[in-house]
Order: C-alpha cells, then structure tokens, then sequence
C-alpha cells in the first residue's frame, strides 16, 4: 500500500491563488478525503473556485489552508465552527494569529520537552 504525504509543499514559482487542482487531486495531495472537502466548502470554510461546468478547482492557497483546519481539528480538537470563528478573527484582526499561535505553541513545547526527565534520569529532550 502506498503511504500518503502529511504535509504539503507549494512548488516553487507558481502563482498560490490560481487553482489548478479538481476535488481528486487536492484531496490527495492534503491526505483527505473528496467528502472531507465537500464538507469543508458547506461550512464556509474554504471556496474552490468553478469552471464553467461547475468542478471545483483549488489553489495552493486552499490546501494551505485546508491543512490548517486538519490541524486545528485533528491536533488541537477546535471543532468547524471554531475553526470559522478562528479564520473570521483573523480576517477582522487582519493579521496571521494562528501562524503566531502555532509558534509560540511549537517553541512552548520544545522548552518543556527540554526539561523532561529522560529514561536515565537526566533532565533533557525525550527522543521518540
């Protein structure tokens, strides 16, 4: 079986807000399922552009940002509507809070990390 990707890079030198990607491909490349998109677009949560025939075209700005409701939902247990209120402060703020967040988060985290004891009774970073 082959394993699916995490995470997701933009590749260099492409315009992030022109969508490219049908429903298939996108959810491939965030590790979703199509439903999970679908589900997502309902909420308000992101908006694929359409083409003429009305399939769902997303931009690495939206896989960007579908990656940032996995990890609000699936890490830090927001549900999609906090997940909407979060984006909607965001907006309002007119500032990037859940990247500052998620900083702060990461650095908080590898301090305590730091301080834990290890097997051996030393104080240190635990290895996984």
């Amino acid at each position: 079986m082959r394993e699916r990707a995490s995470s997701w890079q933009r590749p260099a030198g492409r315009d992030a807000s022109r969508p490219v990607y049908v429903i298939s491909v996108a959810a491939e490349l965030v590790s979703v399922h199509p439903r999970t998109l679908r589900i997502y677009e309902g909420e308000g949560l992101v908006c694929p552009a359409r083409t003429p025939s009305n399939i769902r075209l997303y931009s690495e700005n939206d896989l960007r940002r579908i990656l940032w409701i996995r990890h609000l939902t699936q890490n830090l247990g927001v549900n999609l509507a906090g997940v909407r209120v979060l984006f909607e402060l965001e907006e309002r703020l007119g500032m990037r809070i859940l990247e500052q967040l998620y900083d702060e988060r990461g650095a908080a985290q590898d301090g305590e990390a730091a301080e834990e004891p290890t097997s051996d009774g030393h104080v240190g970073a635990r290895r996984p």
